[in-house]
């Protein structure tokens, strides 16, 4: 299974992390950090439809993403247009880096998720450290204890926290941790398959109160269409910007289309 095989490249690396930087010096520099701390969740609770805008070099089910334009570029089209970024960090299958999600922090005053397989308090403090806002919690690698505990390392830290479900019994743990921001996946982690009807289907049992965002396979009108009719607060997109020479009119278009739908009910 291809989770299984990403989490375990995780811990490889998470032990050569610790060589170079050591647990107490990574928590020293997280405690030491002033850098900007824009809220992820108020984000996320504007009014319309929210979008977090993603960088990401490839995926195991889209193999390399050749971006059509820079890196400083995306993100100053993103800081025109979309809500939140949300940047990859694992190395091995996504190609991701910190060392990106530093320099996206250098340009954009937008709130940063890091979005990687968090299964180890040293990446939270990581993530303080280098400027992230938020940090990505997976329910399907992590145990009710790990939930509860990483999520109040993660309020003690500052940051905000996705809880991230793929199917009822994931969901209903996310909520019982008192998830104040709860993402459904579309994609299933186990074989990388897309299905849009899973944020409907899991939708009804996402209370009011709580912030709702979709994730992954929205890439055309049809899908906004469709995701506008699923009570989300917000999406997440990562191929379809990322594949766009103008992610700015892309994401403007897209709220567009979901204001237009919200309109018609």
């Amino acid at each position: 299974m291809i989770l299984d095989e990403i989490v375990k490249d995780k811990k490889i690396r998470l032990a050569e992390y610790k060589a170079r930087i050591g647990f107490a010096e990574m928590r020293r520099m997280a405690e030491e950090y002033d850098g900007i701390s824009p809220s992820f969740k108020e984000g996320l609770a504007r009014p319309g439809i929210s979008i977090i805008g993603e960088f990401k070099k490839a995926s195991p089910s889209l193999g390399n993403i050749t971006s059509k334009i820079s890196l400083t570029d995306r993100i100053d089209e993103y800081n025109d247009s979309v809500d939140c970024i949300s940047c990859l960090t694992e190395e091995d299958h996504f190609h991701g880096n910190v060392d990106y999600l530093k320099e996206i922090r250098a340009i954009s005053p937008l709130p940063i998720l890091r979005k990687d397989f968090m299964i180890d308090e040293y990446q939270f403090y990581e993530a303080k450290a280098i400027g992230a806002n938020a940090i990505l919690l997976i329910t399907g690698i992590l145990d009710d204890v790990q939930l509860r505990d990483f999520y109040q390392l993660t309020k003690e830290l500052g940051l905000d926290a996705l809880f991230e479900a793929h199917d009822e019994e994931q969901m209903d743990r996310a909520l019982n941790c008192e998830a104040e921001i709860v993402g459904v996946n579309n994609r299933d982690l186990r074989d990388f398959t897309i299905h849009l009807e899973t944020t409907k289907r899991l939708s009804n049992m996402v209370p009011q109160d709580r912030l709702f965002v979709a994730e992954s396979g929205i890439v055309a009108d049809a899908d906004v269409e469709f995701l506008a009719e699923c009570r989300v607060d917000a999406f997440l997109i990562g191929r379809a910007f990322m594949e766009s020479d103008n992610p700015r009119a892309l994401a403007k278009h897209w709220k567009d289309v979901y204001q237009a739908k919200r309109v018609c009910r």
